[in-house]
């Protein structure tokens, strides 16, 4: 069974007393999936978040044609899941494990009965919601209303601010574990152009390949998240 440490990690969890912390972790339940396998699909019934242990998700969309694209990829750490549990609507996308992946259900049941308890557990999801929210309409807004260069680093940056926080340290290191194909998909963009872009910023310094891991220049990013043109 993780620890309080774990649960205090998730954001949703992370106000709630030593008590609460405890009654999460003995309520909540281990799954593991192999490389490749569904952990759900859209449309599918939402009635459990998974707080991830180990591995790495791809969260998708399949279009009509048959093309999928890549919305994020949930790392150990994060956790998925949770927004269906609380609507009470059905998945909005796929979720597949990229290789082993390992973590922690906690059924809607299980979630009800302990707020049911202790108020402190809805407080804490709402001020998780919210947070999705802002990030879904920062994302929108990099893909609607910027140019690539801009959409490139303002996606490295809020990756970086759910890594970090608010408060990014300078030359930040991100393992971002996307293919550039995968990068383009979240972007709306192809992936030559994506491409360019990734080596534009690695001749300017702004990026800097160190074994696996992109060195990021956060003031540079940053100028350059915010242009138009």
């Amino acid at each position: 069974m993780p620890s309080r440490g774990f649960w205090k990690s998730f954001e949703m969890f992370a106000p709630l007393s030593p008590t609460a912390l405890d009654a999460v972790a003995a309520a909540a339940r281990p799954r593991s999936w192999a490389p490749g396998e569904v952990l759900f699909q859209r449309d599918d019934p939402g009635d459990w978040l998974l707080a991830i242990e180990t591995g790495r998700i791809r969260i998708s969309l399949v279009t009509q044609g048959g093309r999928e694209l890549v919305l994020r990829h949930a790392e150990a750490g994060e956790m998925l899941g949770e927004i269906a549990l609380f609507d009470r609507q059905p998945r909005s996308a796929d979720a597949t494990a990229v290789g082993p992946v390992t973590g922690w259900m906690l059924t809607r049941r299980a979630f009800d009965t302990l707020a049911g308890g202790d108020p402190a557990f809805y407080e804490a999801a709402l001020t998780r919601l919210s947070t999705l929210l802002r990030t879904t309409t920062l994302q929108l807004e990099s893909i609607a209303l910027y140019q690539l260069r801009a959409r490139v680093a303002r996606f490295l940056l809020i990756t970086l601010e759910q890594l970090h926080g608010a408060d990014i340290p300078e030359d930040a290191s991100l393992a971002l574990g996307l293919s550039q194909g995968e990068l383009a998909s979240v972007l709306g963009a192809t992936r030559p152009k994506v491409n360019r872009v990734i080596q534009d910023f690695r001749d300017e310094g702004l990026i800097r390949d160190e074994t696996g891991t992109w060195t990021c220049d956060i003031a540079g990013l940053r100028a350059e998240a915010g242009g138009e043109g």
